[in-house]
């Protein structure tokens, strides 16, 4: 079930800072809609880090809710020490999430042997499928040979979300571990090479910009399915201009969160912490998206 495109959502707020839980439901009903394969509450995007542990979970109890089993949900279950991950993992395998996505320990630097050790404890223990999450500008890598080694020791680790952007590292994982698991299910974090990801044997991708755009990224998959390669290439180089709008124009993820203010949602005010100058600079990443948005692959109703 975990393949194909994934999205990981933004959450909108009121003015009071609280979430705009009935907007939350809009935008996942959108995305549904919109073909996505599958939701992944709780991902960066969702600034799951800027959420207390119970705002965490009511996220997931919404996008579950939604989903109605429409599509399947991979919950972010990224919490700061194991106690707690299990417990979101006894919560959203209540919620009928189909796995939990973790990354390795955040803040303090770890040894490779014990985040394998601790992999290894949370494996054993949880009641749902566990998608490591190796996002290393944010957390602790998880090494090639370790991943490797819970692949292929640890039928509940069914996967791997890489936003490493490191394509190579990436490549090494699927040689050394495909051959010998098929069902382990590697999905690329990084949009801008999702095509050549999945022409080297990804699963699929975990894709900030598909909260903005799931029209052009469930084609772009769709027509690499069909064997249409040209026009996969297409769709991937038009796609370049809008995450490099969104993604390096201002704070991580203040560009997406106005994307989907443009496609016609209310998105209030973010938790970012963002100076005077950059506050006025968004207006001009704002405009810069509308106008790329008008273009091309991106002409498309709301």
């Amino acid at each position: 079930m975990i393949q194909g495109i994934y999205t990981p959502n933004l959450v909108p707020f009121l003015d009071d800072g609280r979430i705009d839980e009935d907007e939350l439901r809009r935008i996942i009903n959108w995305l549904i809609e919109k073909g996505v394969s599958g939701l992944y509450p709780n991902g960066s995007t969702g600034e799951f880090i800027r959420l207390s542990f119970e705002e965490r979970k009511r996220v997931v109890r919404i996008v579950a809710e939604e989903a109605g089993g429409r599509v399947p949900v991979l919950a972010g279950a990224a919490e700061s020490n194991p106690e707690l991950i299990l417990e979101a993992c006894r919560t959203y395998a209540d919620l009928g999430c189909v796995a939990v996505s973790i990354t390795g320990p955040y803040y303090y630097k770890v040894s490779q042997e014990s985040i394998e050790h601790g992999f290894r404890n949370l494996a054993e223990r949880s009641p749902i499928d566990i998608v490591l999450y190796n996002i290393p500008q944010f957390s602790n890598e998880i090494s090639l040979p370790v991943l490797t080694r819970l692949a292929l020791d640890c039928p509940r680790i069914v996967g791997v979300k890489d936003s490493s952007r490191d394509f190579p590292g990436f490549l090494n994982a699927l040689h050394a571990i495909k051959p010998q698991r098929p069902d382990f299910r590697c999905l690329i974090g990084c949009e801008e090479i999702l095509l050549p990801a999945l022409m080297m044997g990804a699963d699929g991708g975990t894709l900030a910009s598909s909260g903005v755009v799931p029209e052009a990224l469930v084609k772009l998959y769709n027509e690499f399915l069909a064997g249409n390669w040209e026009e996969a290439k297409r769709i991937q180089f038009e796609l370049l201009d809008l995450i490099n709008a969104m993604l390096y124009g201002t704070n991580f993820p203040e560009g997406f969160r106005a994307g989907l203010s443009l496609r016609g949602f209310k998105m209030g005010t973010s938790r970012q912490l963002l100076s005077p100058e950059e506050q006025d600079n968004l207006e001009g990443i704002r405009s810069r998206i509308a106008h790329i948005l008008a273009e091309g692959e991106y002409r498309l109703p709301q």
